[in-house]
């Protein structure tokens, strides 16, 4: 009679912590894929981008980065710190220019972020409408922008939001399909249709 023969498993996942893990875990874990999230204690893994996610944020990132004072800096795709508990990364983030400090910093803490935006997938719609919004405006990041792909040309309408500081909750200030012309939290004028020629 043959021995029962079991296959290893490919990759050992970590098991989480009875409490759920930490930010500091978060950066510490070896092997976590690029781009891994803290919400509530639960890593969330991304799924591969879909090519408007990606020229959207390249597109809002060259635009923030062309009207954005000296004491502001655009970032794509890093760790913001809001609690022990909850290390979201947005797609792109507005930070203080004091909060960047070194070459190798991997997060930024959540009272030097002015604007987070969030570019939606079909894995993250639910976080990006939901979760993070409400985890962004209790934090008291005052500016919040969500990016849909809409309509058969398959456009670029980023949603804007500004803080309500007392409810702390977002308020739309606008949709904007063509252009993005803002005065808050800077002068912001980005062409969205530039996304037909990247």
């Amino acid at each position: 009679m043959g021995a029962l023969m079991t296959a290893a498993p490919a990759h050992r996942w970590p098991v989480p912590p009875r409490d759920g893990y930490t930010v500091d875990d978060l950066f510490t874990l070896p092997d976590l894929p690029p781009h891994t999230e803290l919400i509530d204690g639960s890593l969330v893994f991304v799924s591969p981008q879909r090519d408007f996610h990606s020229v959207v944020i390249d597109l809002l990132v060259s635009g923030l980065r062309r009207t954005a004072p000296s004491d502001w800096k655009v970032r794509r795709e890093m760790t913001v710190e809001i609690d022990k508990r909850n290390g979201p990364e947005p797609d792109v983030s507005v930070v203080r220019a004091e909060a960047v400090q070194r070459r190798d910093q991997t997060y930024f803490r959540v009272a030097d972020v002015t604007l987070a935006v969030e570019v939606v997938s079909p894995d993250s719609e639910a976080r990006d409408y939901d979760t993070k919004p409400h985890k962004y405006a209790g934090a008291g990041i005052p500016h919040f922008w969500r990016v849909d792909m809409a309509g058969t040309d398959e456009r670029a309408v980023v949603h804007t939001f500004e803080l309500d500081p007392q409810a702390r909750i977002y308020r739309s200030t606008g949709v904007h399909s063509e252009c993005l012309k803002l005065s808050d939290p800077f002068e912001i004028d980005i062409d969205l249709t530039e996304i037909d020629r990247m």
